[in-house]
């Protein structure tokens, strides 16, 4: 297997004939899906995703892709292949088209419906080619052909590319539900005619990797939500991605067996299944959903919310309603079903979401107590026999953390890959297929680009290690006042501390030293302010250090009058 290492350079050009594969995200972590594919000075872009921020990521509300591979290469971009519509695989699409927004994007029917409506309040209005499974297209010098698979949404697309230098397949998220709810399988006709016909590399989903077996049929997740409908003798309350289509109908289907009505809470989860009905992938019983306005008027036992913030988002509406922070108020009987897997990296997020409910007086249903979800990925099992069938002579694990990226190079090497045509790449790590083989041949930037607010690519690691600082330890501010011409001491030193848990008063204590600093360097001849300030960040660090053991930021200002 052939892995990255530190020590890599930027990539030399492409051999004539030659494919590059770069990804920009999606290896090495669980989101920010980007695959840039090159060929004869052309470029393909297999999804653009968002990858959602962390503890240590204080106030940044999305993480995405890096471009700045590409940025000098826009015209070059022939389009943006989209496998399927979660954020994770669409989220960064408005942001890429913000530099240029006549970039072409394919994708299914549904997958572009809820693109089109995230562009919509970028103001963008994009150029699209709709495509279905068993559609072949020429995008450029790229021969597309896609494929269907199932997942936990609807239209989801496999696609492969041929080009001179071989034919490459990208699996996009997957698994092989043999008895998926919209009776869509995984094409694996498909899959064994490429294979046939010779698949050069294979993109496989690694999300599951690590998972023995075969993913339990998303149908008998049914059983389990009328016996959780059956036992609630209040309100029932499903938090689920916006996304989720098939465990929204089958949400839909239950409530209408026990006599409940439904109602959406929150924006991204109204349009979603507002475009979901409107195109036929959600069945919605006549009178079924109503306005979440009119629940007032329906008695507990007849009323479901479905709302999102599975993974413990603190703006989701369902971590607003544990932090009673919402018009919807959690009371003593409610039932609340998280329906969904926990992405890692968000368990302390869920689990203080789920406490805050408990602390209510709500019954919790989750993945942790009842299987009220089963995954959208394959795992180890199916991935057996997924490379059974394509026979890949070389193989690239995607989609994945880094455990997960062996765990399916692991698998890939039980089926007969040769472990030399195994590559294990990161986030910016170039992978070119040369003459039949697959091997690293550089390394582009491929960093964290962090949204905050209105504001792309501004905030950079600097800003949030201060931001952690000022989020544990607080802030302490020192004001004082010299004399432009002899640098002594007018006024002050004024201190006031926020969040560091010292009071006031105990600064009493350093302001001697800071005027004793002060008058020492005055004597000296120091008058330069950011000396001065750099004196009193100093001592007051130390004594604070030396009497609390903390590490507050200081931010001393010293004026010339």
């Amino acid at each position: 297997m052939s892995h990255p290492h530190p020590e890599l350079g930027p990539p030399p050009p492409l051999a004539e004939g030659g494919l590059r594969v770069t990804p920009l995200g999606g290896l090495g972590e669980i989101g920010r899906n980007m695959t840039v594919f090159e060929f004869g000075g052309r470029l393909l872009i297999v999804d653009c995703g968002v990858l959602f921020p962390e503890e240590e990521q204080p106030g940044i509300d999305l993480i995405l892709p890096d471009f700045s591979s590409i940025r000098d290469r826009l015209d070059d971009i022939e389009g943006i292949v989209l496998t399927h519509g979660h954020e994770d695989h669409i989220g960064g699409v408005p942001y890429l088209l913000r530099e240029k927004p006549d970039i072409p994007l394919i994708g299914s029917k549904l997958t572009l419906a809820l693109i089109e409506a995230k562009l919509q309040e970028h103001r963008i209005r994009p150029y699209t080619l709709e495509v279905a499974e068993g559609q072949r297209e020429h995008i450029g010098p790229f021969d597309c052909e896609f494929i269907a698979v199932n997942h936990s949404i609807p239209d989801a697309l496999a696609v492969a590319i041929r080009t001179p230098a071989g034919l490459v397949v990208h699996t996009g998220d997957f698994k092989m539900d043999q008895l998926p709810l919209d009776k869509r399988l995984t094409d694996l006709h498909t899959f064994a005619r490429l294979s046939e016909e010779g698949i050069d590399l294979l993109l496989a989903d690694s999300t599951n990797a690590e998972v023995p077996g075969f993913v339990p049929p998303e149908r008998e997740i049914s059983n389990v939500l009328r016996q959780v409908f059956a036992g609630a003798r209040k309100r029932i309350i499903v938090a689920s991605f916006a996304s989720h289509v098939h465990r929204i109908q089958q949400i839909l289907d239950t409530a209408h067996e026990y006599g409940r009505r439904v109602a959406f809470v929150g924006r991204s989860m109204v349009r979603n299944m507002g475009i979901a009905r409107d195109l036929g992938y959600l069945k919605v019983p006549a009178g079924l959903v109503v306005d979440v306005k009119t629940l007032d008027d329906l008695p507990d036992h007849e009323v479901v919310l479905v709302c999102t913030g599975s993974q413990g988002e603190p703006m989701a509406a369902l971590s607003r309603m544990a932090n009673r922070d919402h018009q919807i108020r959690i009371v003593e009987g409610d039932t609340v079903i998280l329906a969904s897997s926990l992405i890692p990296g968000n368990e302390n997020a869920v689990y203080r979401v789920i406490n805050g409910l408990t602390r209510w007086g709500a019954n919790v249903v989750h993945k942790g107590n009842a299987k009220v979800h089963v995954s959208g990925h394959a795992s180890a099992g199916e991935l057996l026999y997924f490379y059974n069938i394509c026979r890949p002579k070389n193989l690239m694990p995607v989609h994945g953390e880094w455990r997960h990226l062996r765990a399916n190079a692991e698998l890939g090497a039980l089926t007969g890959v040769p472990q030399d045509r195994i590559v294990i790449a990161e986030d910016g790590v170039t992978v070119d297929l040369v003459e039949g083989k697959a091997k690293i041949s550089g390394k582009v930037q491929a960093g964290y680009v962090y949204v905050d607010g209105l504001s792309v690519g501004d905030i950079g690691e600097p800003a949030l290690k201060d931001r952690k600082i000022l989020g544990d330890e607080g802030i302490i501010s020192v004001f004082v006042v010299v004399d432009s011409t002899t640098g002594k001491i007018t006024g002050g030193p004024y201190i006031q501390a926020r969040g560091s848990g010292i009071e006031d008063s105990a600064f009493a204590e350093v302001i001697p030293k800071i005027s004793e600093v002060l008058e020492r360097s005055a004597q000296e001849g120091i008058a330069d302010v950011h000396q001065l300030q750099q004196l009193v960040r100093r001592t007051l660090g130390k004594w604070v250090s030396d009497t609390y053991r903390r590490r507050p930021m200081i931010l001393p200002v010293v004026v010339e009058v």
